[in-house]
């Protein structure tokens, strides 16, 4: 048996926000293997660990910016909120956004070997200033870049909480296109989608929701033929939550995002594709301390 230590209990109930008690308790019918112990406490119904598995935990700013037909999406961490708001590290974010777009650099490294705008430093070298410069902990810590045959367009919500990037391919109506493009944007940081369609969604993940569904649903007592029935209706509803294309327009609710790419295009008289989109949270995956936590909860596993 793998000791069950207060600070997996932490990291299980920060992953589900399940109660201490039930973290503990699925560690230990797990043998302390976080991934099945989440699995184990979503089958039970106390976990909402699909929808808390990106938590918010660092500071900064995710910026983006577009020229043209590119347009890129940059998180830059600092270690306080206070710092995020400084107009020199808001200037730096900006720069190395913009580097993106000129350079179009293959990964992180390239890009910090990169030019910064009218330094005539690296993008690297500009970090470690701006480190010296405002006594702080600042980190590039990732990029995405879309060139596009169509139009691209960013959102970012929340002061650089969240940020957005949308490509819809489409040869006409460019200015429309680009205005629903920045909707759907606004939309995909409300909705949070994992995926564009359906097809998108890995086999193991589809198979995974479905056991997971399969073993709630058998605790009820309903037959086999039943579940069968009910599994059917939940795999679809979670598709409409987690694909793009099926989630509900927060915007207008009775339509589905596909139904609006639909109607741009009948209106335009085009063809239009949703065919990417890229969305960061600011902090995501990043995990803060919690000493204070961590000693409560070494006094409930004692």
């Amino acid at each position: 048996m793998a000791q069950i230590t207060a600070k997996l209990v932490a990291e299980l109930r920060a992953k589900t926000g399940a109660g201490m008690m039930d973290c503990k308790k699925a560690l230990n019918e797990t043998d302390g293997d976080l991934q099945e112990a989440i699995d184990f406490l979503r089958k039970k119904g106390l976990s909402a660990a699909a929808k808390k598995a990106g938590r918010v935990a660092a500071e900064g700013a995710v910026v983006s910016a577009n020229k043209g037909n590119v347009g890129v999406l940059v998180e830059v961490n600092a270690e306080t909120d206070f710092v995020a708001k400084n107009e020199a590290f808001q200037a730096f974010s900006t720069g190395v956004a913009l580097a993106v777009i000129e350079a179009n650099p293959v990964d992180l490294d390239a890009l910090l070997a990169t030019a910064f705008p009218e330094t005539g430093r690296t993008v690297a070298q500009e970090q470690n200033h701006q480190i010296a410069t405002i006594g702080e902990n600042i980190n590039v810590r990732r990029f995405t870049r879309f060139e596009s045959g169509g139009v691209v367009t960013s959102y970012v919500h929340a002061g650089g909480k969240i940020g957005v990037l949308v490509e819809l391919q489409s040869t006409v109506a460019a200015d429309r296109v680009a205005e629903t493009g920045r909707l759907l944007a606004m939309h995909v940081a409300a909705a949070n989608p994992q995926f564009l369609k359906r097809d998108d969604v890995p086999a193991d993940v589809v198979d995974k929701e479905k056991e997971i569904m399969w073993a709630k649903a058998k605790e009820s007592g309903k037959p086999d033929e039943i579940i069968e029935k009910i599994i059917v209706g939940q795999i679809n509803k979670y598709f409409g939550e987690v694909c793009l294309l099926e989630q509900a327009y927060v915007i207008d609710p009775d339509l589905k995002v596909a139904k609006v790419i639909e109607a741009l295009a009948k209106e335009i008289g085009g063809a239009v594709e949703l065919t990417r989109f890229a969305r960061y949270q600011l902090g995501e995956g990043i995990e803060k301390r919690t000493d204070d936590f961590a000693a409560e909860v070494a006094a409930m596993t004692k």
